[in-house]
């Protein structure tokens, strides 16, 4: 920003010393303010470097919680990737025993053995899928 001197009817550049910046008149109390901010004492260090020390703490209490996190999801991983695998396993073995079993031996034997025989009508009871492998009774079943 140019200043400018009017003399009779020519107008003059004055000479500024540019050497430092142009400064914009301060109110008394942003000077107030900042002579606060710039005045640090005691107590109010001490605070900090508490609050410092805090914030350190729980820092540090955070990345090891975090850290504990992660190897606990590594190992359930690797525990889960085991259960798939045993799963696996005896579910292999479970249809090699199957396919070793044959269901006319087991019927010969139910019937002639054991003396069983299919049921009569009446002797059926349905009751409803509860998509489990089995059924516990803990009562009699109704008659109709």
């Amino acid at each position: 920003m140019k200043d400018y001197i009017v003399e009779g009817n020519t107008v003059r550049e004055i000479e500024r010393d540019y050497s430092q910046p142009f400064k914009k008149p301060v109110s008394s109390t942003v000077k107030k303010n900042r002579e606060k901010a710039a005045h640090m004492n005691v107590g109010y260090v001490a605070f900090l470097l508490f609050m410092a020390g805090v914030l350190f703490v729980v820092c540090t209490a955070y990345i090891n919680l975090r850290n504990e996190i992660i190897e606990k999801q590594k190992s359930v991983e690797s525990l889960q990737s085991k259960v798939a695998a045993l799963k696996l396993e005896n579910d292999e073995e479970y249809d090699r025993i199957i396919g070793n079993v044959d269901m006319e031996d087991i019927k010969k034997i139910a019937m002639n053995e054991l003396h069983m025989k299919y049921p009569d009508s009446g002797q059926v009871a349905v009751t409803e899928n509860n998509d489990s492998d089995y059924v516990r009774q803990y009562k009699d079943i109704p008659s109709e």
